[in-house]
């Protein structure tokens, strides 16, 4: 089995540092990098993509609501699906002319925070994102959740998806996320992360909070990096799968195969 091992970085902003990304950019295969609306800035996206590109990490856009005070956590209501279009699409350019810059290429774009949570479950919305990754580059790669709306709609606009799935997250029933609001929603503990993701892979399914059994296809695993566990829980993860027989690379270079 071929598998990519995922983090959410460049996250720091200005003065304010948020997560190890040095270290996790040691560990993961590929790096969802903050496009400055939830997080980073330019200086911290041109240096996170020079980081990964020293260690043959794959970059990808991470475009959220403009919502710098709530991390990007916060439903943003009342946008229409077009104007949420044309800022996802201000968002991938942004971090497509800085990876240039270096020398590289954007490979994916994978949705942040609330708005990842709404297009998943807004078909609207999910198209929304999925024309804005199309009109900015035909070839990039959609992140997306499997079987939710993103995935249809990515699908639908003709893009390469690679399914995601969270090493550190829980699941409602819908196969969505569940609430960070809610207790228990954020896995920290390495073990029981790592754990439960090679029973995952062997059943080829997500175990909701209810213990209901959602069959899924794989292609990456997600370790966030504001987690304060990340880095054990990305090392954990990746020594087990490598074990296991895995194959740890960057979804590009399998899933354009």
């Amino acid at each position: 089995m071929k598998l990519d091992l995922n983090s959410d970085l460049g996250e720091s902003f200005g003065a304010w540092t948020m997560g190890n990304d040095e270290a996790m950019l040691d560990i993961v295969t590929s790096a969802n990098i903050a496009c400055g609306f939830h997080a980073g800035d330019p200086l911290v996206m041109h240096n996170t993509m020079v980081a990964a590109g020293q260690r043959g990490v794959s970059i990808g856009a991470h475009p959220s609501f403009l919502d710098l005070w709530g991390f990007g956590r916060r439903p943003i209501q009342g946008d229409r699906p077009e104007d949420i279009e044309k800022m996802v699409i201000y968002q991938i350019g942004a971090a497509a002319a800085l990876a240039q810059s270096v020398g590289l290429r954007l490979a994916h774009v994978k949705t942040h925070g609330s708005l990842g949570n709404m297009a998943m479950v807004d078909p609207d919305l999910a198209r929304a994102v999925a024309r804005a990754t199309r009109a900015v580059d035909r070839d990039l790669i959609l992140v997306v959740m499997p079987g939710l709306a993103l995935e249809k709609a990515g699908l639908a606009e003709g893009l390469l998806v690679a399914r995601e799935i969270y090493a550190d997250r829980t699941y409602d029933d819908d196969g969505n996320l569940t609430s960070r609001k809610k207790p228990g929603a954020v896995i920290e503990d390495a073990d029981f992360a790592t754990k439960r993701i090679l029973s995952m892979l062997d059943d080829g399914a997500i175990t909701t909070v209810t213990g209901k059994r959602l069959p899924v296809s794989i292609d990456t695993i997600c370790v966030h990096g504001d987690n304060a566990h990340a880095v054990a829980m990305a090392s954990s993860l990746r020594g087990a799968l490598e074990t296991a027989g895995c194959t740890i690379a960057p979804f590009p270079s399998f899933l354009r195969a």
